[in-house]
């Protein structure tokens, strides 16, 4: 297991180039919500921006447009044909990386739409929260994922995914075999959060116990995407994704404290963030 230190985490961070612009900083589609969890995509396309994706896109139910638009405008809004829940995916570009699952729910019509979404999707893909349990309910979808899809579970998720573990080893076992069986990147969200690429573990050593409220995955959702977006290995970005999300909560817990941090704080703080490993 290696330790993921701000001195590997410099050779990993790309500065922004100076003569770059917006269609250089790559095109991040956020997928989520549902009726009464609208807040988990605004959190997620915020973080993107805030991590210097240079366009992003937001696909909701109709119940959510007003909400982003006003909320973050420098967002753009695609809408399903359905109010409250997502139906059909459908969008008219290609984007540099997609974030699917906050805020989504499991409704029969929205797991249909995911598995349309996955049977087409060209895009490399970070899959979250509500995604995640409608993959945990159909094992014979991961094969479709692309390879080197991100996962983001947190400890009950990632139980669904791979069933109960009676110790740390077992478990790390586990998501091992799981991520070698399909290729995929896990981000075992924790203290310490994981990252695990086949036999490759990687230990985070930012954060603290202020993540641990709602929305922070959303979070770290975005933050990643971005990265990915940015044309980061996705590896690399899920490496510094949560490296940087963790850091935003030890910069901020001087001025916030623990039992105030809330997961916008963590975007609040995002650029101090990254200035502290420029």
């Amino acid at each position: 297991m290696i330790e993921v230190t701000k001195t590997y985490i410099l050779e990993l961070y790309k500065p922004i180039a100076s003569d770059t612009h917006k269609g250089l900083q790559g095109h991040a589609l956020l997928i989520g919500g549902s009726y009464g969890k609208m807040g988990s995509v605004c959190l997620s396309s915020k973080a993107a921006l805030k991590s210097g994706c240079g366009l992003v896109t937001s696909f909701i139910p109709q119940c959510g447009y007003a909400i982003i638009q006003i909320a973050i405008p420098e967002v753009m809004v695609l809408t399903d044909e359905n109010e409250k829940v997502l139906t059909d995916i459908h969008y008219d570009f290609e984007p540099d990386a997609i974030g699917i699952g906050m805020g989504m729910g499991q409704d029969s019509l929205t797991e249909k739409a995911f598995y349309n979404f996955i049977i087409n999707n060209k895009s490399a893909l970070i899959v979250d929260a509500d995604a995640l349990n409608i993959l945990s309910k159909n094992k014979n979808w991961l094969s479709l994922l692309p390879k080197k899809t991100i996962l983001t579970p947190h400890k009950k998720e990632l139980e669904r995914l791979i069933g109960t573990w009676q110790s740390e080893d077992e478990k790390t076992a586990k998501v091992i075999e799981l991520s070698l069986d399909f290729d995929l990147i896990i981000v075992v969200k924790g203290a310490p959060t994981l990252i695990v690429n086949g036999s490759e573990i990687y230990e985070n050593t930012t954060g603290n116990q202020a993540l641990a409220t709602a929305g922070s995955g959303d979070v770290l959702t975005g933050i990643i995407t971005s990265l990915v977006a940015q044309n980061y290995e996705p590896f690399h970005a899920a490496i510094l994704g949560v490296y940087i999300h963790g850091l935003t909560a030890d910069i901020a817990v001087s001025e916030t404290g623990y039992h105030s941090f809330v997961a916008s704080d963590s975007i609040a703080y995002l650029g101090k963030a990254f200035l502290s490993i420029e």
